[in-house]
């Protein structure tokens, strides 16, 4: 696991969720709160979570981190079709498309 998801982990439930009233008030300590521990900030509005607040470094970590799972998962599937002879073209199928790219080519 990643350096952000060990930080969203290490929330503290006392100061990282606030209601989006106490924010309106303390905007600017509670951002730099966000800054400073990087970890997020929930709001929450009727009791309810409403919005996270996040630091743009950690968010950027987070979704790199997404990006990578889905390519490895991605990648964990077709080789389990490899594995498996699923979803492999006809011989036909094959030469057809090589046949179009040939074509497309030099036409």
């Amino acid at each position: 696991m990643s350096a952000a998801y060990d930080t969203i982990l290490s929330m503290n439930f006392i100061e990282d969720i606030q209601t989006l009233s106490e924010f309106k008030k303390n905007a600017s300590k509670l951002i730099k709160q966000v800054r400073k521990t990087k970890r997020p900030l929930v709001l929450t509005v009727n009791g309810k979570p409403a919005v996270v607040i996040q630091d743009p470094a950690m968010y950027q970590s987070i979704v790199k981190d997404q990006e990578y799972w889905e390519t490895v998962t991605a990648l964990k599937e077709g080789l389990k079709d490899i594995d498996n002879h699923k979803n492999w073209p006809t011989q036909q199928e094959a030469f057809e498309t090589i046949r179009a790219k040939i074509k497309e080519k030099y036409s």
